[in-house]
Parts: C-alpha cells; sequence; structure tokens
C-alpha cells in the first residue's frame, strides 16, 4: 500500500505581527478564528502573542484558548531577539530556562533558536541537555547572518551540537536568498535533523525593494510576494521533496503579510494554495 503523505498545516502569528515584531496588528483570537476556520491543525506562537516577557498564568490562558479550539502549538519563538536576529538572538541559549518555562506553559516541545558565532554552539549544547530534561526540542531556522545560512554550514554546526533534540527548520526562502538549493537534495540532507517546515515567499531583483545581509552574498535584494505568485520560491518543488523524505510534521505559514494583505485573506489563500500542492503530491503514485 503506497504512503499516505499527510502534512499537517501551522498558522504563525506572523502573518498579524507587525513591522517591529514585537506586537500583533490583531488579538490572539481572531488568529485562532482564521486558523479553525481555514482548516490549520497548530498555531507558531512567537513572543508578538506570548514569551518569556509574558506571566506565565496569561500564557497557560493562551494555551487553555488555543486547546479549546481544537489546536495546538506547533513551536514556540520565545523571545523577541531571536526573529529580530540582532546581536542578541543567541542570549536566550545563555539561560534556556525561562525559554523552556514558556513552552511548558504552552505544552509545546519545540523552541527556535538563533546561533551567530562559534561560541554558540556549545551553549547550543549545555540549553539542549537541559531542554531534554523537560522533554522539549530545540531548533533553528535556515537563516540569512546566522550559522545556519547554507547547507554544509548547517550541517556542520548540527554535526558538533550533537544532540537529538537539536535540529533544523526548512525554509526555502532564506535557503534562495544564500543561492543555495531547497529541493529534495537539499532536504535529504538535512532530513536527520528536521524538525520543522515555514513558508513565505519572496521574488529576488537586484533593484528589489527589499534587501538581507548575507554573509554568503552580500546584500541581497527581493520583493515580499503572497506563497501562490509565481517567480519565487517552487513551492511545488518543496512540497515534493517533503514527501519524497517521508516528512509528517507541521508546514507552517510563515510569511509576513502585514505590507501585502490582511491576515483574514493571507491565512485563507495560503491554506487554499498550499493545501491544493499537497493533494496534488497525495495523488500522485
Amino acid at each position: 500500500m503506497p504512503w499516505e503523505f499527510i502534512v499537517k498545516l501551522s498558522l504563525s502569528v506572523r502573518i498579524a505581527e507587525a513591522a517591529c515584531k514585537t506586537k500583533l496588528n490583531v488579538g490572539l483570537d481572531e488568529i485562532i478564528r482564521l486558523a479553525v476556520e481555514n482548516g490549520y491543525e497548530a498555531i507558531c506562537m512567537r513572543a508578538s502573542a506570548g514569551g518569556v516577557q509574558t506571566p506565565i498564568d496569561e500564557l497557560f490562558r493562551m494555551r487553555m484558548q488555543i486547546e479549546a479550539a481544537g489546536l495546538v502549538v506547533s513551536m514556540v519563538t520565545a523571545d523577541f531577539d531571536v526573529p529580530l536576529n540582532n546581536e542578541d538572538g543567541p542570549n536566550s541559549l545563555r539561560e534556556i530556562g525561562p525559554s523552556l518555562d514558556a513552552a511548558a506553559a504552552l505544552d509545546c516541545d519545540l523552541i527556535r533558536v538563533c546561533l551567530k558565532t562559534r561560541d554558540d554552539i556549545s551553549r547550543a549544547r549545555e540549553s539542549a541537555d537541559r531542554a531534554a530534561e523537560r522533554g522539549i526540542r530545540l531548533t533553528h531556522q535556515c537563516h540569512t547572518t546566522t550559522l545556519f545560512e547554507q547547507i554544509e554550514p548547517i550541517l556542520d554546526v548540527l554535526q558538533q551540537i550533537d544532540r537529538d533534540n537539536f535540529g533544523v527548520i526548512y525554509e526555502p526562502a532564506n535557503l534562495m536568498l544564500c543561492g543555495e538549493p531547497y529541493d529534495v537534495s537539499a532536504m535529504e540532507r538535512l532530513n536527520p535533523y528536521l524538525m520543522n517546515a515555514y513558508v513565505q515567499n519572496h521574488r529576488l531583483d537586484p533593484d528589489g525593494p527589499e534587501s538581507l545581509e548575507t554573509w554568503c552574498r552580500g546584500v541581497v535584494r527581493f520583493h515580499h510576494i503572497p506563497l501562490w505568485e509565481a517567480g519565487g520560491v517552487d513551492f511545488a518543488a518543496s512540497v515534493a521533496g517533503l514527501k519524497a523524505i517521508g516528512y509528517d510534521g507541521y508546514l507552517t505559514v510563515h510569511q509576513h503579510y502585514a505590507h501585502i494583505m490582511g491576515p483574514d485573506e493571507a491565512a485563507i489563500e495560503s491554506a487554499r494554495y498550499l493545501r491544493g500542492l499537497i493533494e496534488q503530491e497525495s495523488e500522485r503514485a
């Protein structure tokens, strides 16, 4: 009997995040409503909705609200500095306790962290050991200006950390910005460490209005575009690759849509587009 390709959709609160990445433009209850109405199975939490700065009892209340809607928390980015990817991004690795407490309050076993220097590797190893004591995993997104820009260095760092509960988030747009492959060949290499998958879309353009610094290619310019718009990431290839490696975890809509469209349209159209790709792959032998 052929293997059934089932991927669970998760909706990141980032779809309704302000540009500062520290607050939401709508309430968490509205994001939960959008997730339920559009067939998502989980919410990806960030500090903009609730994190280490939030009282534990308030995080627990959020968890109850999410669970009452039939959802779970797929991952927690527990502080502001990790998504801002600034020099303080790795600080949570110096004292992982508050992030572990936040994740536990949300009943989530996966926390996103940030590594920017070789010194962060030993801290990541120590933090992973502390997380393991509580049944929690740590993971790092493929991301510009971190130790996780390119496939080969990513694998080198993961091998140095050498902890079963430390892994990687596959994210093709950042790999594309860094000139890296993001097809099945890349996924097969990352697969032993794969703990989550993100989707967001960019279209490369040397005259584009947006820019990000990379350590491997310098400044790269691009356009933010919706997931379903052509000219950016080949998501059909990404979804096909996830099927090929037997991935059955969460596929998280990680797009920052605030300057493109409202959260309603973003949640509706992203789910429709991704579900279409998943169903297309499911129907293939």
